[in-house]
């Protein structure tokens, strides 16, 4: 017997205050007005005497705060002030390390998912002058050196790097050519599943420069037809559509070679640093100890089951093996992130599941196991640091459940330990150089974004932002308040969901629901977050609103968050077949109208489900789906399938292999200009539905990339979805 347990948040933001004058949210306010989006505190960052914070503010200054009491101590740097200023607001800035310098970024193109390109100024706060960085071109990832007198960028897959002092910019790789040679940013698969865009490196010491090359002339090209269109538009392409090529990696396929290289300013040469004989590996980072004296490098095994952290003379390029780490089935692609050298370089911490659940360990410099940190039947989920002065490891954890995030501090004998956070949600920090204080960023789902500061040990000193504007603001609406519970599947699994039900619920009426999920591997939806948005429109409309997390999600232990391995979709499929049945013995559910939808990977497991599904779902959408693995690419799906030649029982379970199951109505979307979940998978889908004698309804947006936004694009998406749930839940 399913068993239902409820944990039920009910807020005045729900409930109007006017029951004369009650308001209905709107598709534009959510998708173009951003109505209902909380306030933040933007551009923050941590000064180095420890006791201030800066912050952008308008786009166009920067002012210092105190973290003792919050209250504005200066102006550092204000656009306004500046006589014949080149640029009017900016996007982002960075210190050098003395804070006398400052890099400002302006005019950012986005690329890819994480890369730009951008035209950046630095503004000497000595000389009160601002000068553009380069007059040559945009650049990408422009980054100060230690000592605050260089800086390194990349443009044009070579890298430069433009002395301050003198004026003068110096090119340091001249190989780089798209499609073929890229140094010191990533390629496209490194980029979008190792979740980085710059691929160098400044010593300590600013004497030498790291980077990464990679070499993608063996990787085959992907074309993307590109038409005139709007947003983007190509004028070019008025009568004739041209081609976009890029090297995209597919499950099997060749990957780009790396190599790792160290460039001393000094001599203005470079060393290759030693990687061994596998060409066939990826190096997911690069990163200097904390002396300078050594360069890390990240060198991952094709399977990404096996991880050598090598140790590089920066001189010779001589490599020794530090570390290794080793799973049965994957290494998180985060691991060299959370792999930290302490101050002092005695120490390093890194983030590991030797356990069952991911636990900070602490090892020494040479390379000993020391003592693991935190232990429990949890998965901390961030490591923020360690203070020395008081000898305290802060990090983050789901300790008192996966659906929240708690703020915890220990030391390594373990006799002090405590939580920071002090309120129930989704809790995450910011430390000031040195620890004395923290800004602390909370949200549950009741609370929209709330951002206090603290004391080291806790203790309030101001509130930044509590967004009461937009709680008042929501009294003129009638919004239903988010629920949350878990239920016991027929393999006795407990899975974890929220259920939002329509404005003016009545218990004694049965309603159509819709379940939305996203399902990939360690991602969570079911969270105790603050959000009002497009599945608030939709139970504003009438109807009922579920999601659930199956197996393979995250921050439940290892064991939980990776039972899918090389069976990706199945345990999700069969998890979201087992919601809509218990959804169906519910009283106020309508178990002839239940539809599924997802995005992404969430599309493609909308798609499994409704082929399982049969007559349980009544209709499905399915944007921008994986429909076969051996159409994605190699790094994320090999690391959750390992290639096709190895698991092909694993591949041969997708959508694109037995449309026939489908029996509800659906409507498939894609850009045509995706250049993540290729357009090709929605393609080849519909043919087998085709040749199936599947009906499906189908909208493809022109030229659009896997967001699928650009002018009237979102409302219009998001109203073609709204029509096609109308229509087919009656």
């Amino acid at each position: 017997m399913n068993k239902l347990i409820i944990f039920l948040f009910t807020t005045s933001f729900f409930l109007p205050v006017n029951t004369f004058a009650i308001k209905k949210i709107t598709l534009e306010d959510i998708l173009i007005n951003k109505k209902f989006t909380p306030s933040t505190v933007r551009g923050l960052i941590s000064m180095k005497d420890g006791v201030s914070y800066a912050v952008m503010e308008n786009g166009n200054k920067i002012v210092k705060y105190n973290y003792k009491d919050g209250k504005q101590t200066g102006i550092i740097f204000d656009l306004s002030k500046i006589e014949d200023t080149p640029i009017k607001t900016f996007t982002d800035y960075r210190f050098c390390e003395d804070e006398s310098k400052i890099l400002i970024t302006t005019n950012i193109k986005k690329i890819y998912r994480h890369s730009f390109t951008a035209e950046y100024y630095v503004w000497n706060s000595v000389t009160k002058e601002l000068s553009a960085l380069s007059k040559y071109g945009p650049q990408q990832v422009a980054t100060f050196s230690p000592d605050g007198e260089r800086i390194a960028f990349v443009r044009n897959n070579n890298i430069f790097i433009k002395s301050l002092k003198f004026g003068t910019e110096n090119q340091v790789t001249y190989d780089g050519k798209k499609n073929f040679i890229i140094n010191g940013i990533p390629d496209w698969v490194y980029e979008e599943e190792f979740s980085y865009n710059k691929a160098f490196s400044w010593s300590p010491d600013s004497k030498f420069l790291a980077f990464t090359r990679f070499d993608e002339s063996q990787v085959r090209n992907f074309p993307i037809m590109m038409f005139k269109g709007s947003f983007p538009s190509y004028e070019e392409n008025t009568l004739y559509p041209s081609c976009y090529n890029y090297k995209y990696p597919v499950a099997g396929e060749k990957n780009s070679i790396v190599s790792i290289h160290v460039y001393e300013l000094k001599s203005k040469t470079s060393v290759n640093v030693d990687l061994g004989q596998d060409s066939d590996i990826y190096v997911s980072r690069i990163k200097w100890t904390t002396d300078g004296n050594d360069l890390a490098v990240f060198r991952l095994n094709r399977r990404q089951n096996h991880l050598d952290v090598l140790l590089a003379n920066p001189m010779t390029g001589d490599s020794r093996m530090f570390y290794t780490e080793k799973n049965q089935r994957y290494i998180n692609e985060n691991f060299p992130d959370n792999f930290i050298f302490l101050p002092g370089n005695k120490y390093f911490i890194l983030t590991s599941e030797h356990d069952g659940y991911s636990h900070l360990y602490l090892y020494n410099r040479q390379g000993f196991f020391v003592k693991q940190i935190t232990k429990g039947t949890f998965d901390v989920t961030k490591f923020y640091g360690y203070n020395p002065s008081k000898r305290l490891f802060y990090y983050q954890a789901a300790k008192e459940s996966p659906m929240r995030r708690e703020v915890y501090y220990t030391s390594l004998d373990g006799k002090k330990q405590g939580k920071l956070s002090t309120k129930e949600g989704t809790n995450d920090v910011i430390f000031s150089t040195g620890y004395k204080y923290y800004i602390n960023y909370l949200t549950n789902v009741n609370t929209p974004n709330t951002i206090t500061i603290h004391r080291y040990d806790g203790k309030l000193i101001r509130t930044l932002e509590d967004n009461k504007a937009l709680l008042n603001k929501l009294a003129d609406y009638s919004l239903s308040p988010k629920e949350f519970f878990s239920f016991k599947t027929s393999a006795g699994v407990s899975l974890n969901g929220w259920i939002i039900k329509p404005s003016g619920f009545d218990d004694s009426k049965k309603y159509p629901l819709i379940m939305t999920q996203y399902s990939g591997p360690e991602s969570q939806s079911v969270q105790d977050k603050w959000s009002v948005g497009w599945n608030n429109y939709l139970s504003q409309e009438g109807f009922i609103v579920a999601c659930v997390d199956p197996r393979g999600t995250g921050a439940r232990g290892e064991e939980f968050r990776k039972m899918t391995y090389m069976k990706l979709g199945q345990y999700e499929s069969d998890d979201q077949v087992e919601a809509a049945k218990y959804f169906g013995t519910l009283s106020y559910v309508d178990k002839k109208n239940i539809a599924i939808w997802g995005w992404s990977y969430g599309g493609f497991n909308a798609l499994l489900s409704l082929e399982k599904g049969g007559s349980i779902f009544k209709a499905g959408i399915a944007v921008a789906p994986v429909t076969s693995w051996k159409f994605y690419d190699t790094v994320y799906t090999e690391r959750y399938m390992r290639t096709p030649k190895e698991n092909p029982e694993g591949y041969a379970f997708c959508p694109l292999a037995h449309p026939e199951n489908i029996k509800s109505k659906l409507l498939l979307i894609h850009g045509s200009g995706d250049d993540n979940v290729h357009v090709q998978n929605s393609m080849e889908f519909t043919e087998a539905m085709v040749q199936s004698g599947i009906p499906f309804d189908m909208a493809i947006y022109t030229n659009r990339n896997h967001g699928i936004y650009g002018g009237n694009t979102t409302l219009h998406l998001y109203n073609r979805m709204l029509q096609f749930f109308k229509e087919n839940l009656k």
